[in-house]
């Protein structure tokens, strides 16, 4: 089964001012992401408030991504939900419109406790799209499934053929390389935190999927050029640039909310977050907009 190699990123659901979904957006923003050395999208996840869509808004978004992806972009569709038999149609439709892969994170309700509830879920979304690369999204924080992934490995090997790996999107950089290394490199270990993209470079990490390539995938993408030609200067400056872009959209509510509203600074409004999420206020912006011009941000993030 292929591996990805480089950045996937996780793009934002474009929205208009009353909420609805605005698929106007999206062949500008997979071209402007393939511009700026992304290597194709995990939609309808936790950027795209995937849970917070119907099923025909994020089928809808699933076929306009396929249909604007560019030469040999990987649309990834996140197919997750609270309620299986979604997750199963959702699978069967991405396999369908010619999605490359699909990928599910543990729903966060009811809470998945133990590794054969983990399993038994997969399992079935997997089953509903055979021909398609299956990736489990490990972000516990979201759901509070705090499992061993080893041990899923381990649970998934010989039973679901295709597994194809992990979206990490979780602290522990030894139990990442653990899972990394299980059975020789076995699985598709894709890195799922921007802040620490170099250290898992250093582990053998070769792919990944980000939230703030979105806006800040020039630098993030550049951190692996320059590991790659063997320039750890470079390479260390760029991920220290990232973390000071990640601090500033911590105190705005993060990538979703933050995040997005980055994106219209940078000249590609892609509209507003749903409720419950909290929406940022014009003085917000005018506050986040300075922080960023003072770390440089607007002479390095990406390009349309």
């Amino acid at each position: 089964m292929e591996k990805i190699k480089g950045l996937i990123d996780a793009p934002f659901t474009p929205m208009l001012a009353n909420g609805d979904v605005n698929p106007d957006p999206i062949p500008a923003y997979a071209a402007m992401l393939a511009k700026n050395g992304l290597k194709g999208v995990f939609i309808n996840g936790s950027s795209g408030e995937g849970y917070m869509l119907t099923p025909e808004e994020r089928m809808l978004l699933a076929e306009k991504w396929i249909q604007a992806a560019p030469a040999g972009f990987k649309v990834i569709v996140h197919v997750g939900s609270c309620c299986l038999r979604e997750s199963v149609h959702l699978a069967a439709h991405a396999a369908e419109i010619g999605a490359w892969g699909i990928g599910a994170m543990a729903p966060p309700f009811p809470k998945i406790a133990r590794i054969e509830e983990l399993v038994a879920y997969c399992e079935t979304i997997a089953a509903a799209a055979p021909g398609l690369p299956f990736y489990y999204y490990h972000i516990p924080a979201f759901n509070g499934a705090y499992l061993p992934m080893v041990d899923l490995l381990k649970a998934v090997d010989g039973r679901i053929p295709n597994f194809a790996g992990i979206k990490y999107t979780y602290e522990s950089l030894y139990e990442y390389n653990q899972c990394r290394l299980y059975k020789n490199g076995k699985y598709d270990m894709l890195h799922g935190q921007d802040e620490t993209i170099l250290p898992s470079l250093t582990q053998g990490t070769e792919g990944g999927i980000g939230g703030t390539t979105n806006y800040n995938g020039r630098e993030l993408t550049g951190i692996i050029e320059a590991w790659q030609r063997g320039d750890l200067e470079t390479a260390r400056e760029k991920q220290n640039f990232a973390q000071a872009v990640i601090n500033v959209i911590c105190k705005y509510r993060g990538n979703i909310v933050g995040g997005k509203r980055i994106m219209k600074l940078i000249g590609f409004d892609l509209g507003p977050n749903r409720i419950p999420f909290r929406n940022m206020t014009d003085d917000e912006e005018a506050a986040m907009k300075q922080e960023l011009d003072s770390i440089g941000f607007f002479e390095r993030c990406n390009q349309f």
